[in-house]
């Protein structure tokens, strides 16, 4: 981890991610830049919340650590998103790990001024909500479908969320990812993907998977769809 020292590069992610309509100059003037390389860690569990932090380019994963030495996948994160929601309103340690799974920048923003100055800010409040709302959203959405359904509907659920317009998948993630994300194993998922070659509905190709039956595919992933990772 390194801090950049980097105003007009700062300025722009503020703009780009429309960060000023969440704070105002005082509490921008408070932030820092920081850059993680690729399976950096983040976040501890446990440890206290410093900073705030504003994912603003690259790619994270969220897992929660137990006693046992084990640990589950709940979240990767690429586009805008906030960290530390959650320790920051019930000011508690931190409740699960942060890696960055590529190169990333995060935009922090020291917890105790938050606290102080800015945890009754209506506008703040606001934001708060909305983010929570918006994981628990996500989270009840993943934990039930994996819950409920078999492999073969999360997977087709899965590639139907991440199919472009050319009918194929460009996979962003590992396979392991993947399979932790949809609560499987390695073994589980390649065996799926097979079978699901077998009966030509799909064709994989290292990181590329082409669908050959597009209908079929939309039928098994039951138009419920995983968030995406």
């Amino acid at each position: 981890m390194r801090k950049v020292f980097d105003d007009i590069l700062l300025n722009n992610y503020i703009k780009k991610n429309n960060i000023d309509k969440i704070f105002d100059d005082e509490i921008l003037k408070q932030s820092q830049l920081y850059f993680y390389e690729k399976e950096e860690y983040i976040l501890e569990a446990g440890e206290e919340l410093k900073y705030y932090y504003l994912l603003v380019d690259g790619k994270i994963k969220i897992y929660y650590p137990f006693e046992n030495g084990k640990s589950m996948l709940l979240k990767f994160y690429t586009a805008f998103n906030t960290i530390g929601d959650l320790e920051l309103l019930k000011d508690i340690p931190i409740l699960c790990n942060v890696d960055a799974v590529e190169d990333t920048y995060l935009i922090a923003i020291p917890s105790e001024i938050l606290r102080e100055k800015y945890i009754n800010d209506v506008k703040f409040l606001h934001h708060l909500v909305d983010s929570l709302s918006e994981k628990l959203y996500g989270t009840i959405n993943n934990s039930s479908y994996n819950f409920i359904y078999p492999l073969t509907n999360r997977l087709s659920s899965y590639l139907i969320e991440h199919l472009t317009d050319k009918d194929c998948i460009i996979l962003n993630s590992s396979y392991l990812d993947i399979a932790q994300f949809l609560g499987t194993t390695y073994r589980h998922l390649n065996r799926t993907l097979k079978e699901m070659e077998t009966k030509s509905i799909i064709k994989c190709e290292d990181k590329k998977i082409y669908v050959l039956d597009i209908d079929e595919l939309r039928e098994l992933s039951k138009n419920v769809y995983i968030k995406p990772l």
